[in-house]
């Protein structure tokens, strides 16, 4: 009974884990509300989730805020040219589908494959961003060039991404309901924290030996 109620027990372990992604994650989304903070909010995100997915000692609100600081400049610009080439994307396609002709179904097959390539840097953008030391188009260059280098990976996390959406294959309404306010409670935080072990694997491949691989370093492609 003495064991059970030690606070290293792996039950107490695991349940103070999940009460970190939950505050975690109702703190990014708050600070994603405004819409334009959303990329220094996601880049915190991953900031703690890459200590937790280390078992590094992480206190969620201090190390959030702390990243969400240093990196709002960047996370900024970077979140408005992703939201500019997303509302891009989606008029291009809304009108390729509109034209009936041969040209239009090439255009269409070109721009899904401009989609999937947004997809890939929107996977990698914040983790590196988190990560490393870079300017906004060397961040761009190696989130693209990690997420086609690492293609197993990628397939893997974008499916962990995905794995919500199965929530709504789910017969009963009421059990939908509740796990979609699950969701809600620790969604974002939980696929972050889960893809943050593919990442810290992908990661520790670029960070020279010598260096600390808990502090941001600068990344050559």
């Amino acid at each position: 009974m003495g064991r059970f109620f030690n606070m290293d027990n792996k039950f107490f372990v695991f349940m103070g884990r999940l009460a970190d992604l939950c505050m975690l994650n109702i703190l990014c989304i708050i600070c994603c509300i405004p819409v334009i903070t959303a990329g220094a909010s996601l880049t915190a995100l991953y900031y703690v989730t890459l200590k937790m997915a280390r078992n590094e000692e992480s206190y969620i609100f201090r190390s959030f805020f702390k990243s969400f600081k240093q990196n709002f400049r960047q996370a900024t610009v970077i979140n408005l040219i992703m939201l500019a080439a997303a509302a891009l994307l989606y008029l291009d396609t809304r009108i390729t589908k509109a034209m009936a002709d041969p040209m239009g179904k090439i255009l269409a097959m070109i721009f899904a494959l401009f989609t999937m390539i947004y997809v890939i840097i929107l996977l990698y953008l914040y983790p590196v961003l988190a990560k490393f030391y870079n300017s906004v188009k060397n961040t761009f260059k190696n989130a693209l060039l990690m997420g086609i280098r690492h293609l197993p990976y990628t397939f893997l996390m974008l499916a962990v991404c995905a794995s919500p959406l199965l929530i709504l294959f789910i017969p009963s309404f009421q059990v939908q309901m509740f796990l979609i306010l699950v969701l809600i409670l620790i969604g974002p935080a939980l696929v972050a924290y889960c893809n943050s072990h593919f990442f810290v694997r992908i990661f520790d491949k670029y960070i020279p030996e010598e260096a600390d691989a808990s502090e941001g370093t600068e990344v050559i492609s």
